[in-house]
């Protein structure tokens, strides 16, 4: 499953440099000023910080030092693969974790990028407008899927180049309408959600009994 940037996003990797990363005027601190300008210079050997430079321009208040704690997942740097930072993933998260945590549908659709890309458990795909995803709300975040929500995490994420961000084996997908914005939630996948559950399975019954050879 692959989801794509917009071409706002692309053109603006496509045209990286930092030194237009440094031109936009944001609400920083003297800090953090000192940061950006110490990582301006030393950039060019770590391709992820250019990256980083580049959506904290597009930010009225970055947040500097999470992010270049936070960038490196499974697949490669969030910010160069995204189009998005850290920061602005563990946004999304927190809201989407807390609205499926309290039942509350009205700020969990607020998370959801428009059409929904829907896969149910045999395969089939539907994308979804918001009225047809109010008519079908309940057979799209069923309680298995509000469970995947409320287990999200930033550690558990893994960017694909260009395509966005993925949890659970693709389940849920989370993709940037706007550079270094906060990505909603764009593909939501049972039959996937299914395959990480049998997966998960295998893993604890593998480890059960790898537990037994070694008491044994």
């Amino acid at each position: 499953m692959r989801r794509v940037f917009g071409s706002t996003v692309l053109g603006a990797f496509a045209m990286l440099s930092v030194s237009a990363c440094m031109e936009t005027s944001r609400d920083v601190t003297p800090d953090d000023t000192t940061l950006l300008e110490t990582l301006e210079k030393n950039a060019e050997p770590d391709p992820s910080d250019n990256c980083l430079l580049l959506l904290w321009s597009e930010q009225d208040a970055p947040d500097i030092t999470f992010d270049r704690a936070n960038d490196t997942a499974r697949g490669g740097a969030i910010s160069c693969a995204t189009g998005t930072t850290p920061s602005q993933f563990r946004a999304a998260i927190e809201t989407l974790r807390e609205a499926a945590r309290s039942g509350d549908k009205a700020r969990l659709l607020e998370q959801v990028g428009i059409p929904l890309l829907y896969i149910d458990g045999e395969g089939a795909r539907r994308e979804l407008s918001q009225d047809e995803i109010n008519t079908v709300f309940d057979e799209v975040f069923d309680q298995q899927m509000l469970m995947a929500l409320r287990k999200l995490d930033l550690s558990d994420i893994t960017v694909e180049n260009r395509q966005g961000a993925y949890f659970q084996l693709g389940t849920l997908w989370l993709v940037v309408d706007k550079q270094g914005g906060r990505p909603r939630l764009v593909t939501v996948n049972r039959q996937a959600l299914e395959e990480a559950a049998r997966a998960a399975q295998r893993e604890a019954q593998a480890g059960t009994g790898r537990a037994l050879e070694r008491a044994e």
